[in-house]
């Protein structure tokens, strides 16, 4: 109990200090430039909202806001009134102070700052990660497929074991996640797959319904090691002395692809006894070893196991495989998710798939909480990660965000007259207003299609949701998603 609790707090205390990391480079870009450029500042702020802590230093408050879905600095000279909807106390009218002009060059400097310091941050990261290297598994480094579920469309279309997709509706997919996201804006996919033998062939396959609002193609899984977490004490796989922490490499003679393949090796093999090959131990003290061990039938559960429960998606990042994947290749990674996002959010006939699958601040929250509890590495790439997607985020040409001051600006340049103050106040406070809502809405939908929220729903009408998907076809048999918190059994 301690160690969870211990476990929890370590997680939450990293994840508050690297998200709030991102916004502090961000809101510190704005300062820096502004500063340098002459403009008066009037607050600086992380969180939006009455503060719950400020000091006035120099003539500047320095804040922390009570919302904390982002930060500002209240610069009069960009915005009038300095969002006064939702900045709190900092928002008063103007005492009357006359300020000067500032050139719309400057203007642009200053906007353009915060998405430099977001973008700077994550090449710190990205070297960061590339010095260090991060664990990785197989899935975050190519798309080989390592389990088709015979009675999948996949399996009737031909896909085996061991084929690769390399694309999905024509673009091309290095990893498994970049096929994931591409899949998740259709219902239905042509997918392109390599054979061994270098065969390249189509199929189409609709996607199904997943969790947050993302569809997946149902009945394949990457390639991963199948890692033991635990031996059930009397079972086969104990008598056979097979211990967690070993990786099943083959059984029966046929090399294991995946966690789900060996299932349904020792499914096809039935009751008996049958070599085992596994690898124990990592580095120079790593030995390989040939068991025999028996498969018995589990009458309750209606198939032949061995008595092993295999490490959950998390766990497989504890493989000893460590990946060091040079900056600009981890900063274009980063850029074209969020792009093809933005791709499919414009098109007509993905933009509301593309909609339906935004994750808000409890999604992100969930992934950063699975990150740091995998590895502190993980968690500074997904820092990364969230930096380039906020310098992208907020230079689009909304009037609340950084592209939107950067339109205005050019506007000045161009008519050689800036935007009447009160219409850059409406403007940027209404669009605050809307980005506020739409967090809100994004954190009710997320915990809707938790499991949490599916639960709450269930026990207050006492029988399934209509229009809700099960439990059962949320959670299909994937790498992505384990069905229960037990993990996998064999």
């Amino acid at each position: 109990m301690l160690g969870l609790l211990f476990s929890n707090v370590f997680t939450t205390v990293v994840v508050v200090l690297f998200f709030g990391l991102t916004i502090f480079i961000h809101e510190l870009g704005h300062f820096l430039v502004a500063r340098w450029c002459g403009l008066k500042i009037k607050a600086f702020s992380i969180g939006f909202g009455p503060a719950i802590w400020s000091k006035e230093v120099d003539g500047i408050v320095y804040k922390v806001g009570c919302l904390p879905l982002g930060g500002y600095v209240a610069l009069p000279q960009l915005d009038p009134n300095a969002m006064s909807t939702v900045q709190g106390d900092d928002g008063e009218e103007s005492s009357g102070e006359a300020l000067p002009p500032v050139a719309p060059w400057r203007k642009v400097l200053v906007s353009l700052a915060g998405a430099t310091g977001n973008v700077l941050l994550a090449f710190v990261l990205a070297w960061l990660v590339f010095w260090r290297g991060m664990p990785a598994t197989l899935a975050n480094q190519e798309t080989l497929i390592g389990y088709v579920d015979p009675g999948s469309a996949l399996y009737e279309q031909g896909v085996r074991i061991g084929d690769r997709i390399v694309s999905v509706e024509g673009s091309s997919v290095e990893i498994w996640s970049a096929f994931i996201q591409e899949a998740s804006m259709h219902d239905e996919v042509t997918l392109g797959i390599l054979r061994a033998d270098g065969e390249l062939f189509m199929v189409e396959v609709e996607t199904e319904p997943w969790q947050f609002g993302v569809r997946m193609v149902a009945g394949v899984e990457p390639h991963e090691p199948a890692l033991v977490a635990e031996v059930e004490p009397g079972m086969g796989a104990d008598l056979a002395g097979m211990q967690a922490g070993d990786k099943i490499l083959a059984y029966a003679g046929t090399d294991v692809q995946s966690s789900s393949h060996f299932v349904q090796l020792v499914r096809e093999h039935g009751e008996r006894e049958e070599t085992l090959v596994v690898r124990r131990g990592s580095g120079a003290d790593a030995e390989t070893l040939t068991l025999q061990v028996d498969a018995v039938m589990d009458d309750e559960m209606g198939f032949p196991r061995i008595g092993i429960r295999f490490s959950m998606p998390d766990e497989q990042f504890d493989t000893g495989s460590r990946v060091h994947p040079r900056p600009m290749a981890q900063i274009r990674l980063h850029a074209s998710a969020i792009f093809r996002f933005l791709r499919d959010l414009v098109r007509p006939r993905t933009s509301a798939r593309a909609a339906n699958m935004v994750g808000g601040p409890v999604a992100i929250i969930v992934h950063y909480f699975g990150m740091v509890q995998a590895s502190l590495m993980l968690a500074v790439w997904f820092t990364g990660f969230l930096n380039i997607n906020l310098a992208i985020i907020n230079l689009l040409p909304i009037p609340v965000l950084d592209g939107g001051h950067i339109v205005f600006s050019i506007w000045e340049a161009i008519f050689r007259k800036p935007v009447h103050p009160k219409v850059v106040n409406v403007l940027v406070n209404l669009f605050a207003i809307l980005l506020l809502g739409v967090f809100l809405l994004l954190t009710f939908r997320d915990v809707d299609r938790s499991p949490v929220g599916r639960r709450v729903r269930d026990m207050i009408q006492g029988e399934e949701v209509e229009g809700v998907v099960p439990d059962d076809a949320l959670a299909p048999q994937t790498n992505a998603v384990q069905e229960d918190v037990d993990g996998r059994l064999d």
